[in-house]
């Protein structure tokens, strides 16, 4: 048994790189066998990591492909770290972590990059777009992007959500713990103010996917609904599985939201049984993007 849980794991080496704005960061860089110039970078979601299951079985698939496979923790891994965390992080800081994951694939030789987002990543790569219009990569994979403003509203109801963002705003530079009960969404409930009111502000970088805005008719944002979504020129894959917990109930009508706002250079795709971490599909999801590659 240990032999065979040795030969499932592909071969990486620890990366060490900085940020554009100097923050360290690190991740795992596997490599195919033949020298190539095709990378994926994979964004884990609201505090994920490199450390993740689906780390090796993804990098396996695109290693075999020909294509390296770079899995790496940006500023908001873990909850609380000196550099960052979950609690700390502001969407668009994470622009930075990806151009410093770009620049690195680019020092090494690699020309061809494909960004992948999961969840919160794949919010990230439609800021990235928003605040980067000339950058290096090749293509978008946008995985189960959520509606995090949607997901606030609807758990504290009209009145509190109002209350709520108004006390965040007066407190959006703050790096005091909010109150556990407004983000119980946010997995482990750690949350400050400032990270808080960047999550929740309906008019802020992270409402990337306002669906319930959509859903229930309301009106959150005085700004343009998806308008980063629809500003992307660059090929552009969304997958969501059918059993997606963070779709507000309807996965189906959220993707056919998609579809009426993103333009002619996107792919639309549902994965049969599958739930937001695409657990125990992550097999049938690489071949899915290698194929789309």
């Amino acid at each position: 048994m240990a032999l065979g849980r040795r030969d499932s794991e592909p071969s990486a080496r620890l990366v060490r790189f900085a940020a554009t704005d100097e923050v360290d960061l690190a991740g795992l860089l596997f490599e195919p066998k033949r020298e190539s110039v095709r990378a994926a970078v994979f964004i884990h979601g609201m505090g994920g990591s490199f450390e993740s299951k689906r780390t090796n079985i993804l990098a396996r698939a695109f290693t075999e492909a020909g294509i390296a496979f770079f899995a790496f923790n940006n500023r908001g891994s873990y909850v609380l770290r000196r550099s960052g965390g979950m609690a700390n992080e502001v969407i668009r800081d994470g622009v930075h972590d990806i151009e410093g994951a770009i620049r690195e694939l680019r020092r090494r030789g690699y020309r061809d990059i494909t960004l992948i987002g999961h969840s919160t990543g794949a919010n990230k790569i439609a800021v990235f777009d928003h605040y980067t219009r000339r950058n290096f990569a090749k293509r978008y994979v946008l995985l189960g992007g959520g509606d995090d403003t949607g997901l606030a509203y609807l758990h504290l109801g009209a009145r509190r959500f109002a209350s709520a963002l108004k006390q965040a705003r007066e407190k959006r530079r703050s790096e005091e713990l909010a109150p556990r009960a407004l983000a119980p969404h946010v997995t482990p409930h750690v949350t400050t103010w400032r990270a808080f009111y960047d999550m929740a502000n309906p008019d802020g970088d992270y409402n990337v996917f306002p669906f319930l805005e959509v859903m229930r008719g309301i009106r959150l944002s005085r700004r343009p609904r998806f308008r980063y979504l629809r500003a992307i020129r660059k090929p552009a894959l969304v997958v969501y599985g059918d059993r997606d917990e963070f779709c507000h109930g309807d996965v189906s009508r959220c993707v056919s939201i998609l579809a009426d706002v993103v333009g002619p250079n996107f792919e639309l795709a549902i994965m049969e049984d599958a739930d937001h971490g695409f657990s125990g599909r992550e097999e049938e999801l690489a071949r899915l993007i290698i194929a789309w590659i």
